[in-house]
């Protein structure tokens, strides 16, 4: 079996990569050891914003009254689960269909190369055969990283994947790392009624964010009972008994934590094992397979791209470099027409999705004047935004940073109602290279949350009219 392109692994970046690489004309293949559509799809972004829905469904139900509405209910715990692997399984099935409609090969089974231009593939049945290809992408993902003092055992100490399935509903759980999973599972549990503590190594929560965002955050956490440690580090973990006893360093002493399970959310960590690296002397760095700008590794023939890669370990990221991957490629054998632009990692946006939402793109306001820019920053709350007000959801702000020199925009960062819907009109302008000009000239409907975006300039230039 020959192909042009062969991708391993079918994430978000891998299965991108094998459609664009169909579409320009290379006879393409996919090997995936599991399910279509990799983590994301199945373990990640996809059936997490589900849980999280129903987590919100059941916070409009506790606050109907503020809506002019008597509503009642209680969330049946293995029904939300359910829910959720259904949303995970209709999005797989999803990438199935693309694999067909585009005339990619799938193989099933794992994959590891074996010389060059060629991947050995044992299936589940332990049979192996040899696939060949003139151009091999590495695709391979990442999973929970794993601390010394916090091995996942898959039933008191658990990673994302465990959180998504557990059998019961715990009354008490520890997380430990506030990133984008760590706050999106510690919100999901709290608001069903799970006592959530959350242990912080940074001196913030969400420390990627700008400092503001964290704070408020934050606040919005403890006001709807969520504990939150900072400045802490967890150093072992009890399993004997019926639950956990999480000992907990902070700045005042040792403290122990006690509660039904401890969810290790500390970051990813790239699957770069047993794939055949060593063997045919791909270089790696600090865990990360080295590539360059267009994704090339050490080794002629073979590419690597996503959480497997250094850069942000986003599903859009992974999907951009697949792209960017497969058109350089084709450039180099004249299947396209010029050399793909490089992605500019520093205009990637973030969401969190939580509630109240997190969105962020570019420069924190910390990260500006480290820089050396003189800035200006606007910051428009959106307890003073009609739609937001309208919504019940009127906490949080909008943040911009524009360069006080030349009008560059900077940065933007939002906490508050479905804000991860407005992040990319920050992402187009930076890329337009637009200035406040622009934007401020351009008319936002009223009412809507994408207005906030315009308001929160019209701050940092002097000519707010709302507040």
């Amino acid at each position: 079996m020959a192909y042009d392109v062969v991708v391993l692994g079918s994430g978000p970046g891998g299965y991108v990569a094998a459609i664009r690489a169909s579409q320009l004309g290379f006879k393409t293949a996919i090997i995936e050891k599991e399910s279509l559509g990799g983590i994301c799809l199945n373990w990640g972004c996809i059936p997490t914003k589900a849980l999280l829905k129903s987590a919100q469904v059941f916070e409009y139900i506790k606050h109907s009254k503020d809506y002019g509405i008597e509503a009642t209910g209680t969330p049946d715990f293995s029904a939300v689960i359910k829910r959720s692997r259904g949303v995970a399984d209709k999005m797989s099935k999803g990438v199935q269909f693309l694999m067909k409609k585009n005339k990619i090969d799938v193989i099933m089974g794992f994959g590891k190369l074996k010389a060059k231009g060629q991947i050995e593939v044992k299936g589940a049945d332990g049979k192996s055969q040899i696939v060949e290809a003139k151009n091999i992408i590495l695709a391979t993902g990442g999973r929970s990283r794993e601390l010394p003092s916090l091995k996942i055992d898959g039933k008191k100490i658990i990673g994302y994947r465990e959180a998504m399935v557990l059998p019961t509903q715990p009354k008490s759980m520890i997380v430990v790392g506030s990133g984008a999973i760590g706050v999106e599972f510690g919100y999901f549990y709290a608001t069903l009624g799970t006592k959530v503590t959350i242990v912080e190594f940074m001196d913030r929560i969400v420390p990627v964010e700008d400092e503001e965002i964290s704070k408020e955050l934050a606040k919005n956490f403890k006001k709807n009972g969520i504990e939150i440690m900072l400045s802490s580090e967890v150093t072992s973990v009890d399993t004997s008994g019926n639950g956990v006893k999480a000992k907990v360093k902070t700045k005042d002493g040792e403290v122990t934590l006690e509660a039904d399970v401890v969810l290790s959310a500390v970051g990813v960590a790239a699957n770069i094992e047993g794939i055949g690296l060593e063997e045919l002397g791909v270089k790696t760095e600090k865990g990360k397979i080295a590539v360059d700008k267009y994704y090339k590794t050490n080794v002629p023939g073979i590419y690597a791209i996503g959480d497997c890669v250094p850069g942000q370990a986003l599903a859009h990221v992974a999907s951009k470099e697949g792209i960017i991957c497969v058109e350089s490629i084709a450039y180099g054998e004249k299947k396209y027409a010029h050399q793909p632009e490089a992605l500019d990692y520093g205009n990637v946006p973030g969401c969190t999705y939580c509630t109240p939402e997190v969105a962020s793109v570019g420069m924190t306001e910390k990260q500006a004047k480290d820089a050396g820019y003189e800035i200006k920053v606007g910051k428009f709350p959106l307890s003073a935004a009609g739609k937001a007000t309208a919504a019940g959801h009127n906490e949080g702000f909008v943040k911009v940073i524009f360069d006080a020199k030349y009008g560059e925009w900077l940065g933007t960062h939002m906490i508050g109602y479905n804000v991860t819907e407005m992040i990319a009109e920050t992402v187009v302008a930076r890329k337009l290279e637009t200035t406040y000009h622009e934007v401020l000239d351009s008319i936002h409907p009223h009412p809507t949350m994408s207005e906030n975006i315009k308001e929160a300039i019209e701050v940092a230039y002097g000519e707010a009219i709302h507040i």
